[in-house]
């Protein structure tokens, strides 16, 4: 079994113990793949340090740490006590010996509730993966951190923490009836399929390599100019760490490079605020497959058309005159439809779908004829 066959593997198991959670879970493999960090917002009880714990366990060698931060937490629950020993040499340093500061993956519950200090000392080891210990500089081992909160944050000495997490998720309580019932009659996984944590670094730079074509880049760049016009801002920063994201995606997808497939997954990184996630999803869909939607709304505008020309008409005259008017109609539908595809190839979008359409179309239109 391939790597990449590893980890499907692993998603499918998460996916069938984690009901409805299969967007988070797709999410938490990229960030695994990417080293980047997951946001998950939402009510208590909704497994997310669970799926975090278990995304940890299939990685075969992973340290992981949890706690709840809250303002009374301590750095020493967090990071280490204070080093006895350190103290009787004049320098202040801690162990870090099953804190933080050694994981691999990490679930911070509350992330934003905890006192200035703690956030301070965060913020340095998920951005640049360091940890100021005493006298030294240590480079942590994080490859990915689960921040969880029921709100987001509104102070401003927090945006800069809440703007690390490139990826956001809103979770909530199982919605469908027959999913809630799957999940109470649910028994522990029979097997767990892990992966190794050398073989995840070495995925980690495979996915750095695929290359993002210039037609995607442009996309991006597209779709940067679409959300600014609905004043959803991301940061430079944001859209250039998400080409991290995508190539991962790719990776995951089993693909040798992003892709405009790969786009829509954006939808997770480039809102603010979870009411500008539908927009964001609203806008990814018109970007990547606007030209197949337009095209599909003319095949349903054509096959009412056919219906009109070929339904019960009393005389033969009748039916010819509604044949022609239709054929007329039919002919500028057709004109359109070649005009979408036009734009969509100056631009480098798949046309195969699109194509399959038109010749539908074309067909509707022969039928229609045929039937004089």
């Amino acid at each position: 079994m391939t790597p990449i066959e590893t980890l499907s593997r692993i998603r499918d198991e998460l996916e069938q113990s984690f009901v409805e959670r299969a967007e988070v879970i797709e999410g938490a493999l990229v960030a695994m793949l990417s080293r980047a960090h997951v946001l998950l917002i939402g009510p208590p009880g909704t497994a997310k340090s669970m799926l975090a714990d278990e995304l940890c366990r299939r990685i075969e060698g992973a340290v992981y740490f949890q706690w709840l931060l809250t303002k009374f937490t301590t750095p020493e629950e967090v990071f280490g006590a204070v080093s006895l020993r350190g103290l009787e040499a004049d320098e202040y340093r801690r162990v870090t010996a099953h804190k933080l500061p050694e994981a691999h993956v990490a679930f911070l519950d509350e992330v934003f509730k905890a006192n200035s200090s703690i956030l301070n000392a965060i913020l340095t080891l998920v951005n640049e993966r360091l940890f100021h210990n005493g006298r030294t500089v240590e480079h942590v081992p994080l490859v990915s951190l689960f921040g969880a909160t029921n709100e987001l944050p509104e102070e401003d000495e927090l945006a800069a923490l809440y703007d690390r997490f490139l990826l956001r998720f809103v979770v909530g309580y199982v919605r469908e009836d027959f999913r809630f019932l799957r999940m109470l009659e649910a028994a522990p996984s029979a097997e767990r399929t892990v992966l190794p944590l050398a073989t995840l670094a070495e995925l980690q730079e495979a996915a750095a390599r695929l290359p993002v074509p210039p037609a995607v880049l442009r996309q991006i760049a597209d779709l940067r100019r679409e959300l600014g016009r609905k004043q959803i801002v991301a940061s430079d920063r944001r859209y250039r760490q998400s080409l991290a994201a995508l190539r991962a995606r790719a990776l995951l997808a089993g693909r040798d490079s992003v892709t405009e497939e790969d786009l829509p997954f954006l939808e997770h990184v480039l809102w603010r605020d979870p009411a500008e996630q539908a927009e964001v999803r609203a806008t990814l869909r018109a970007l990547v497959r606007g030209h197949e939607d337009e095209v599909q709304e003319l095949l349903f505008q054509s096959r009412e058309l056919r219906d009109y020309a070929m339904r019960g008409w009393e005389t033969r005259e009748l039916r010819a005159r509604a044949v022609l008017e239709v054929q007329t109609k039919l002919r500028h539908v057709l004109d359109r439809v070649e005009a979408i595809l036009e734009s969509a190839r100056q631009i480098g979008r798949p046309l195969g779908r699109a194509l399959a359409i038109r010749d539908e179309i074309a067909e509707i239109e022969r039928e229609t004829l045929r039937s004089l």
